[in-house]
């Protein structure tokens, strides 16, 4: 049983109870008066009752028993969305009965989450008090412990999914970086970024190319946090293509104004590196975010063209709307060159071949670690924000042979897309790194409760997040 009411005497409470076949019965002795043909608790089930003190008491229904932590963070999540406009300006307590401490995080998450349109407003009661946790069955540092650790993952997912639903206009490369800087200053997070003269002197060839389209200059930016005494490094690399036109080989303008959502990698990066700060996770992370855009102008890179990337190998270019895996090609080539780490994630909306694969079910997952591969889907069960692996076998290497460089950026058959790309990036991963790609094109921006049309979901933070704190 859980229950949440305001911290303060006042005449509108909030009181949700999760029933099992056990908490039916304390509740009906509660409530005498309610019979099992309004509510029997079952599966997705909503009842309210106003009880003779005034209160409003919300019955959701999860049947015989405590469902998955992530079916019950999204449980929770719907009912805040839903009930978001009945929720008190007083702080909010939570009491809960028969629930573990994952499932109380994962319920007071998803209540946070539930209240998030945008952009989010932190004058909401969840967030501008934060959660005042009542547990007899827990003690005051883990009632502390917890309370940081929901605030630190929410604040992380909503400024994800701020800078993804932002419009193209408003998320230009300086504002972004003014924005990561902003961060950077806050956590102690170590900022730098190159301009375009400085990835041309660094030889970073495959991004510049995508840039050089552009009225902006491009900032290739590397983020490094470090917690106290870490207990090991991770590089993640995350695409940031701000607006993607698909450059020459211009988009489809049908649903081009989804486009503005191409940096979801990079936007989970960095909600993971806010929530990994703010609970102070005891871990180094490496982040590298190519910030452009990809752009139609005199000057854009086109088919044909034959680029250096930043570890030498030279690429044909097929299609300038496989623009992703160009930058992230230097992403990862500088991190594994510059960088020592136990391993490498790559986190990209990178194909519409994972999309028309898993819809909005699951990501895509490859890579060169089957150790690494296992402990991130892993992750994704836990959390709910699940991966599927495909394979890199040597074959797909032939798909990207070109007459005129070492790569060409895409395969000429219209099969395999999101594994010719993996099998792409692999040429840029050295020095023997344990290395991970996610491509999360059809999980980044999808249906959401909070607007009519698509919008960002905030995947792979929470995803990211859990892995860090493996061991």
């Amino acid at each position: 049983m859980i229950k949440i009411s305001n911290s303060q005497n006042t005449d509108y409470q909030q009181i949700i109870k999760l029933f099992t076949e056990k908490t039916w019965q304390e509740f009906q002795a509660d409530f005498p008066n309610l019979s099992e043909q309004f509510f029997s608790g079952k599966k997705g089930e909503e009842f309210i009752v106003i009880n003779e003190n005034g209160q409003s008491v919300f019955l959701l229904g999860f049947g015989e028993s405590i469902p998955h932590d992530a079916d019950l963070q999204k449980s929770a999540k719907k009912f805040s969305w839903q009930n978001r406009k009945k929720f008190t300006e007083k702080p909010t307590e939570i009491q809960a009965k028969n629930f573990t401490e994952e499932n109380l995080k994962s319920f007071a998450r998803g209540l946070f989450l539930g209240t998030y349109h945008y952009p989010f407003e932190r004058s909401h009661p969840f967030w501008k008090e934060g959660f005042s946790l009542n547990l007899k069955n827990f003690s005051d540092e883990k009632i502390a412990e917890i309370s940081t650790e929901i605030n630190a993952i929410c604040e992380g997912q909503f400024a994800a999914m701020d800078w993804l639903n932002k419009p193209a206009n408003f998320k230009k490369v300086p504002q972004i970086s003014e924005f990561i800087k902003n961060i950077s200053e806050k956590y102690g997070i170590k900022y730098t970024a190159y301009n375009s003269e400085t990835c041309a002197a660094r030889g970073l060839g495959a991004f510049l190319a995508v840039n050089q389209g552009s009225k902006e200059e491009g900032a290739f930016t590397i983020l490094e946090y470090q917690g106290e005494y870490p207990e090991k490094t991770v590089g993640l690399v995350g695409k940031c293509v701000l607006f993607d036109t698909g450059g020459i080989s211009l988009k489809n303008p049908e649903n081009m104004h989804y486009m503005k959502s191409d940096l979801g990698g990079a936007t989970a990066v960095l909600g993971t590196l806010i929530a990994a700060a703010e609970m102070k996770l005891p871990v180094k992370i490496i982040a590298i975010l190519p910030i452009t855009d990809n752009a139609i102008s005199e000057n854009a890179y086109l088919p044909s063209d034959v680029v250096a990337a930043y570890n030498g190998k030279t690429i044909e270019v097929l299609n300038t709307d496989a623009e992703g895996r160009m930058t992230l090609a230097d992403g990862l080539a500088y991190l594994t060159k510059n960088y020592e780490t136990d391993c490498i994630i790559d986190v990209a909306t990178l194909t519409g071949s994972t999309v028309r694969m898993f819809g909005e079910t699951c990501a895509a997952i490859m890579g060169n670690d089957d150790d690494l591969i296992k402990s991130l889907m892993q992750s994704g069960e836990e959390t709910g924000q699940r991966l599927w692996q495909l394979p890199l076998w040597e074959i797909w290497d032939e798909e990207i042979k070109s007459d005129v460089a070492d790569l060409r950026n895409i395969s000429m058959k219209p099969i395999g897309d999101a594994i010719v790309a993996g099998k792409f990036l692999q040429h840029f991963v050295e020095n023997g790194a344990k290395w991970a790609h996610l491509d999360i094109a059809g999980m980044a921006f999808g249906k959401v409760d909070y607007a009519k049309e698509k919008a960002a979901t905030g995947y792979g933070v929470q995803l990211l997040l859990n892995f860090l704190k493996k061991p």
